[in-house]
């Protein structure tokens, strides 16, 4: 139990730092909270699906960089014409992000209906390429290559976008303005192109983390964005609104937190009340632990607003 508890905690929890790391990052940079964050989760899912299944069965490394592509193209334009305007009006902001989550879901069940798709299993397809099983066992914990590929990219994204912030002149630019809007553009920073930049990355990523993280489920469906919403809510505002490292460390302990609840805690209720086993509750048990976190730490666990680092 253990070792599952800590195997699968660490998957779950690098998946779910990756989710949520656009949306720190576009927070970060132009102050916006980006309800279509999980739209743009599915959207990145739906491309793939047709890319891979349904249209042009493009092979896997370039169906994903086209989907991240098209939705990061789509994010820039979205930011420009519907954000922008409105980006010093916080409830204004989150009132027209909601709308666009409503109107991508109508369009994806306008395009491919409201059933369920079967999204192409990355794990499965490397498994093959190999000539390899899809099964692992690590610690006597069975894993498949799609939760593994899902790990690895997340961590390797996370190190890439560190150093891109740090070392870039692109990155100091965007870290410039998260710290000092008004005194970036004094210095020449042209910070609406940098701000659509910025929601061009969230974009991309959040279309990535939806294609490793369907790929595991092996479906997805119109509805498919309000877990991601949640989900990057609940650790971006664990680790730090506009944190990047907090986002990794508030992903990990949810990560952790769901996956004691599941193996642990969710087996001794049921056997007590007499109810069935899933970690139905997991859910409220997440939530629960963010707003302890709060009550105790209420910016988070890195304090700080916005610190893009």
């Amino acid at each position: 139990m253990i070792e599952a508890i800590l195997v699968y905690g660490a998957i779950s929890g690098t998946m779910y730092a990756l989710l949520a790391l656009g949306f720190t990052l576009i927070y970060g940079v132009s102050g916006v909270i980006n309800l279509a964050h999980g739209s743009l989760f599915m959207l990145g899912t739906y491309l793939f699906f047709a890319l891979t299944v349904r249209s042009f069965e493009l092979w896997l490394l370039p169906a994903i960089i086209l989907a991240a592509f098209f939705v990061a193209i789509v994010g820039s334009i979205v930011y420009r014409v519907t954000i922008h305007p409105v980006v010093k009006d916080q409830l204004s902001v989150m009132v027209v992000t909601i709308s666009l989550a409503i109107i991508f879901q109508q369009l994806m069940i306008l395009g491919f209906t409201s059933n369920r798709q079967a999204v192409l299993s990355l794990g499965g397809e490397l498994a093959r390429i190999l000539g390899v099983k899809e099964l692992v066992i690590l610690w006597g914990v069975k894993l498949t290559y799609s939760q593994i590929l899902a790990s690895v990219v997340s961590i390797t994204l996370f190190a890439i976008l560190m150093i891109f912030i740090t070392k870039t002149k692109i990155g100091r630019a965007m870290k410039a303005i998260s710290q000092d809007r008004e005194v970036a553009m004094l210095m020449g920073i042209n910070t609406e192109r940098l701000c659509m930049l910025t929601m061009a990355i969230s974009a991309s990523l959040a279309a990535v983390a939806g294609v490793l993280i369907r790929s595991i489920a092996g479906v997805t469906d119109p509805s498919v964005w309000v877990h991601p919403l949640y989900m990057s809510f609940a650790v971006v505002i664990l680790g730090g609104l506009g944190s990047i490292k907090g986002s990794l460390i508030g992903g990990l302990i949810i990560g952790y937190v769901e996956n004691t609840f599941v193996f642990a805690i969710d087996p001794l209720i049921a056997s007590i009340l007499n109810l069935p086993k899933g970690g139905t509750l997991s859910g409220a048990v997440i939530m629960l632990t963010v707003l302890l976190v709060l009550l105790i730490r209420p910016k988070g666990l890195f304090g700080k607003r916005i610190e893009l680092e």
